[in-house]
């Protein structure tokens, strides 16, 4: 069994972080009670660069916050779009994006529900049971268009079922009784402040690992102009600095 998949094909070896955070860029997470979080996101109808960018800024806010997936809508974009990075209860590890995802709708007969622990990064620090079917497979498209689908089984659905939640203007104190919606207000209430400086101190870490990321692969590259005759070199010199 692989214990990799990218985009839900088996893959050999994979970095710790997806490739695309480090392009990316560490954007605010709202919370739960702004607008933008209860209200149904409208789809992807451009795919280009700046649908890509914001994929990359949400694989690092997301990575920087600890998470297993985020939804655009909890960087304050109102589009059907989601992150993810998740491992499922077997321990193999899912990475990927969705663009405009759909939740299929599976026969209860081939599915159970398990209630456990749920959290949410728009709901910073609580912790609640919430029931979901132990098996997801949701449709959507990658960032060039081209369609995919993703299954998801154990943890893994729910981060799926969880993500597409977001995007249904859903977050998932709305599948709480009263009494746990309170419990879990109360929670961030407590442990707010705790994580946000968590939060913090893991954008100031990562920041300073790709810039010896950076500093290193300039520094590899380096001997390999100095090898080159002084004609190749006079042709570096003269192209385009990116």
């Amino acid at each position: 069994m692989p214990r990799v998949f990218v985009q839900g094909q088996p893959v050999a070896s994979y970095p710790p972080f997806a490739p695309e955070a480090r392009s990316g860029s560490v954007r605010r997470i709202t919370e739960v009670g702004e607008e933008v979080l209860h209200k149904s996101c409208r789809e992807v109808t451009e795919f280009g660069p700046d649908l890509a960018a914001l994929i990359d800024d949400m694989f690092l806010t997301m990575y920087v916050a600890d998470g297993a997936g985020l939804a655009a809508n909890q960087v304050g974009v109102g589009l059907r779009l989601f992150v993810y990075d998740c491992r499922d209860d077997e321990g193999v590890r899912h990475v990927g994006h969705i663009v405009n995802p759909v939740l299929d709708r599976l026969d209860p007969a081939g599915r159970r529900l398990l209630d456990e622990g749920e959290g949410c990064l728009s709901v910073p620090g609580a912790v609640m049971d919430v029931p979901r079917p132990d098996r997801a497979v949701v449709r959507g498209y990658d960032r060039e268009g081209r369609p995919l689908v993703v299954e998801g089984r154990g943890y893994f659905a729910r981060c799926l079922e969880h993500e597409s939640d977001h995007l249904d203007g859903q977050v998932y104190l709305d599948r709480l009784s009263r009494r746990g919606r309170k419990d879990a207000l109360r929670q961030v209430a407590d442990r707010r402040e705790e994580v946000f400086a968590r939060r913090a101190a893991k954008a100031t870490a990562l920041s300073q690992a790709q810039t010896q990321a950076q500093t290193q692969e300039a520094q590899e590259a380096q001997p390999q102009v100095q090898a080159q005759t002084p004609e190749a070199q006079t042709q570096v010199q003269g192209q385009p600095q990116h």
